[in-house]
């Protein structure tokens, strides 16, 4: 008895690697549709970002990502900022010194180069009658020069007045603070009335007799001790200065 041959039954449904096929379609689909939405820029936030940028002023320090070799405000163009500075300073003090050596004040006053700037230290007795804080005579040929250097530089200055330790109990000077704050108020009020020197560029300081030079113990101490201090600040160390 011949048996017939029954034919392969094919599965139902689409074949295997279409499924496969299809779930890369899927994914290649996916892939476009985020680079699309990535690529479309909501102007309203952009904006918003460009304003802080500009507010924040990070734009106009470095506008281009390659960097410059030397942006302004770089280390280079500091230290040449720096260097006319020292120069200045260096001006003054050689000046200074020339002309107390040809007017025959190197006895009553120093002018030294600290860390601090020039520092120009005048005995009582050049600007002052003891226990008075009125520059004596009106005009001072010191002050002067020095007056016509500054108008020159920009450089802050700190005045600062000090006393020997004993007392005084006048009406207008109940004690050293009151006396030593005026002489140096006085000093600047020269600088500013007869020099034009900005009145924002000083500050003036009183010590009284707490910081003395030599003891406080004799006659010739107590002179050298009665003093005013100019220091033309270096700008490196001129906002710690100030509030010493």
């Amino acid at each position: 008895m011949r048996f017939k041959r029954r034919p392969d039954e094919h599965p139902k449904g689409a074949p295997a690697w279409m499924v496969t096929f299809s779930d890369l379609v899927t994914l290649i689909l996916v892939f476009f549709i985020l680079l699309f939405s990535m690529s479309q820029i909501d102007m309203i936030k952009f904006k918003a970002i460009a304003e802080s940028f500009r507010g924040r002023e990070i734009l106009d320090f470095n506008p281009s990502i390659v960097p410059l070799e030397n942006p302004p405000g770089t280390q280079e163009d500091n230290g040449n900022e720096a260097d006319g500075e020292e120069s200045d300073l260096q001006n003054l003090l050689s000046e200074i010194k020339t002309f107390l050596g040809e007017n025959g004040l190197e006895d009553v006053i120093i002018a030294n180069r600290t860390e601090r700037g020039v520092v120009l230290v005048l005995d009582e007795q050049v600007l002052f009658e003891t226990g008075e804080a009125e520059i004596i005579g009106g005009r001072n040929a010191f002050l002067d020069k020095v007056g016509g250097m500054l108008k020159n530089m920009p450089n802050l200055v700190k005045v600062e007045g000090h006393t020997d330790n004993r007392p005084i109990t006048t009406f207008r000077y109940p004690s050293n603070w009151e006396l030593s704050t005026a002489r140096s108020s006085s000093v600047i009020r020269y600088f500013v009335d007869h020099f034009q020197v900005e009145s924002a560029r000083f500050i003036a300081v009183g010590y009284g007799e707490t910081r003395p030079i030599v003891p406080n113990d004799s006659p010739e101490n107590w002179e050298k001790n009665r003093r005013v201090e100019i220091v033309v600040l270096d700008p490196k160390f001129a906002e710690k200065d100030m509030i010493e």
